[in-house]
């Protein structure tokens, strides 16, 4: 237990650290800055506190349909949200759907019992994978109720490693683990536990709600004409240099690109080397003209989800870096996708794989035979589509059955 904590301390001190230079790291050491005053007056004694911990906004999307839905379910409840990152807590740090929203304080012992001293929870709920020792300990010593939910567990991770004792005792904090799949609930059950329920991925209800909610953007309407749409998502550079190709052999279709992070460099080398015209989003008014344009660079935040509502076919970014985005977003709506190679860890990325509605490619050969057939075949294309849509609609309900739970309801 040492170790952890003195790993804690050096993390924290390491990021105060590069807070003199590093962007992120000063958003992640400023937004903890007299934490616990401002939470002291914020959060009153009386309250009764349902808090509730994503690590960043991709875990706030699976956070959100429980949050949404308990807030209207039971308002005798304040909810309260904590971020670990910057990149969720600055997007969402004022979410209406939460009472109060906080960075988490770092996870020292002394951090841990002054946080819960001043919220107070009746029920802890994290997401996914966040688990913090000191926290964890303190919530089973002062008996809350907590629960983890959309979790899934590997067989190489900590917990079923022999010297993984301290983060086995960690998991007997949660009255319930709420997991993804029956692989989750097999393992854990080897490790003894047996309060497992396989509820699958709120995300599923999340995107859900978006379809459900979304709006065609009239920009991206009259960018489309009377055309079909292809719509990258959440690019990086990797993923762009297999696209450019694609977005040049076919003249005749339009493509909206919409990088993970808005890096002028590569915003420039876009809109210069497609060869059919590009614009950016922010550069469009009610007068803009797309006669001439072949690419539209969707250089601004929130709005993706709604595009891939006027697509036709859909690439989703990051795959050849740590991981795949989020390809649900683009599945809600019957979109046939593809992605980079490294998406092993996205359960969903692989069943829609083994499904057929969508495909793993590495290079710009591969990403334009998996796109010729979906271009020149509308039987293909709707088979495709078909499927994508059907996988996301019978996966929905782990919202419902979390909450049942929870409130014996």
């Amino acid at each position: 237990m040492w170790l952890y904590n003195l790993g804690i301390s050096l993390y924290a001190g390491g990021i105060r650290l590069a807070a003199l230079w590093h962007g992120k790291a000063r958003l992640w050491s400023e937004g903890r800055r007299n934490i616990f005053e401002r939470m002291e007056a914020a959060v009153r004694p009386s309250d009764r506190i349902v808090w509730v911990h994503a690590a960043s906004l991709g875990e706030f999307e699976q956070a959100r349909p429980i949050i949404e839905r308990l807030r209207a379910e039971h308002p005798e409840y304040k909810i309260l949200l904590t971020f670990f990152s910057p990149s969720g807590y600055e997007i969402r740090k004022n979410y209406e759907g939460a009472d109060y929203v906080f960075y988490l304080p770092a996870d020292t012992p002394s951090n841990a019992r002054r946080f819960l001293d001043i919220v107070h929870p009746e029920i802890a709920i994290f997401i996914k994978y966040e688990f913090w020792i000191n926290l964890l300990s303190e919530l089973r010593r002062r008996k809350v109720r907590s629960y983890i939910v959309s979790a899934i567990f590997r067989r190489n991770s900590v917990f079923f490693r022999p010297y993984g004792a301290m983060w086995r005792q960690a998991l007997e904090t949660f009255d319930t683990l709420f997991v993804q799949n029956v692989e989750s609930k097999r393992l854990l059950s080897e490790i003894g536990f047996d309060n497992v329920v396989v509820a699958g991925d709120t995300r599923f209800d999340r995107v859900a709600q978006i379809a459900a909610a979304a709006q065609r953007v009239e920009t991206i309407e009259r960018f489309r004409g009377g055309g079909r749409l292809f719509v990258a998502g959440s690019t990086w550079g990797p993923d762009e240099e297999i696209l450019l190709p694609l977005v040049n052999a076919n003249p005749d279709v339009k493509f909206v690109i919409a990088p993970h992070e808005m890096d002028e460099g590569r915003i420039a080398h876009l809109m210069r080397d497609a060869k059919g015209g590009a614009v950016r989003y922010t550069q469009c008014d009610a007068a803009t003209r797309f006669d001439d344009v072949q690419v539209l660079v969707l250089d601004t935040m929130g709005m993706l989800s709604s595009v891939y509502g006027s697509a036709t076919w859909a690439y989703v970014g990051g795959g050849f870096g740590v991981g795949i985005h989020n390809t649900l977003e683009a599945a809600t709506f019957g979109l046939p996708i593809a992605f980079g190679p490294n998406y092993g860890k996205f359960k969903e990325a692989r069943d829609m794989v083994s499904l057929g509605c969508a495909v793993s490619v590495r290079t710009v050969g591969e990403l334009a035979a998996w796109f010729a057939p979906l271009r020149d075949d509308e039987e293909t294309l709707r088979r495709a589509s078909r499927t994508a849509k059907d996988y996301t609609a019978r996966n929905q309900g782990a919202t419902g059955i979390i909450l049942r739970s929870i409130f014996n309801s």
